[in-house]
């Protein structure tokens, strides 16, 4: 992504430096409720690469650590690459301990490591932010020969009620930047991100409980919705509390999704 504009979604982003600064003010809302990632996803990467031969896999887009974390537990050695540095400060609090995490600022398209040196790349929640030719041969600059990379995402199930009425919200409250984000979220630019390798598909299906303090945090963490603290975050906030008052069951609703990922290696054309 380019450092200085909106990247891969253009100018509704590019006052805000596009990931580098759309998360600043969202770090702690996204820690609070973005959901981790089903064993397993974990089960799948560890039998195709496994930790005890890895020895470099990179996070890239690795905002809070979400996954980070989980490959941490697998037993990989992980370096996280977060361009937003409240996002890897945030990262750093909760992994700084971990033996074998490491951060650093950068992008898809610019990663602080020399070429050959990685065995696995992940990308969760973050491939539409990639400038995807400058993303691939990235990427394959420092992959080792035979490594790979892991593009993964946890879908919101929108047949699930909640969802559909959480989009409500977000499709009232979202702007163009939401409608940017949704043009890029069909995965079209996924074949064109491995060229003529075919990468394996998985799916699985995932979930995750919040409370209502849960749920404003889930909301007001999507890069599009507007600060809490405006005129249009109050109204928002007053219709996620209705929401959350409609689907609770003894306190917290359950957040439904499909975590979808795209295994393999990028070709060279």
């Amino acid at each position: 992504m380019d450092q200085n504009s909106g990247g891969a979604l253009g100018s509704p982003y590019a006052a805000e430096e596009g990931a580098r600064g759309i998360f600043s003010r969202k770090a702690g809302d996204y820690a609070a409720s973005r959901p981790d990632y089903p064993a397993a996803l974990f089960e799948m990467l560890g039998g195709i690469c496994p930790p005890t031969i890895a020895d470099g896999v990179v996070d890239i887009g690795s905002g809070t650590g979400l996954l980070t974390r989980g490959l941490l537990r697998m037993g990989y050695r992980v370096a996280a690459i977060e361009p937003n540095a409240e996002m890897r400060q945030a990262a750093d609090l909760l992994l700084g301990g971990i033996d074998g995490y490491s951060s650093a600022e950068g992008c898809a398209e610019s990663i602080p490591l020399e070429g050959g040196s990685v065995d696995l790349i992940t990308a969760a929640q973050a491939f539409h932010w990639f400038e995807i030719e400058r993303a691939r041969a990235e990427f394959l600059r420092v992959l080792k020969a035979h490594g790979q990379v892991a593009l993964i995402w946890n879908d919101r199930v929108m047949e699930d009620p909640l969802h559909a009425a959480l989009d409500q919200v977000f499709g009232e409250f979202g702007g163009q930047k939401r409608a940017a984000l949704v043009a890029r979220e069909d995965r079209s630019s996924v074949p064109r991100f491995f060229g003529s390798a075919a990468p394996q598909e998985f799916c699985w299906p995932h979930s995750h409980h919040l409370d209502e303090d849960g749920l404003l945090s889930l909301v007001f963490s999507r890069s599009y919705m507007p600060g809490r603290d405006t005129d249009d975050g109050r109204r928002a906030a007053e219709h996620v509390r209705q929401i959350f008052n409609q689907f609770a069951v003894h306190g917290s609703v359950e957040v439904r999704y499909r975590t979808h990922a795209y295994l393999g290696r990028p070709a060279a054309d």
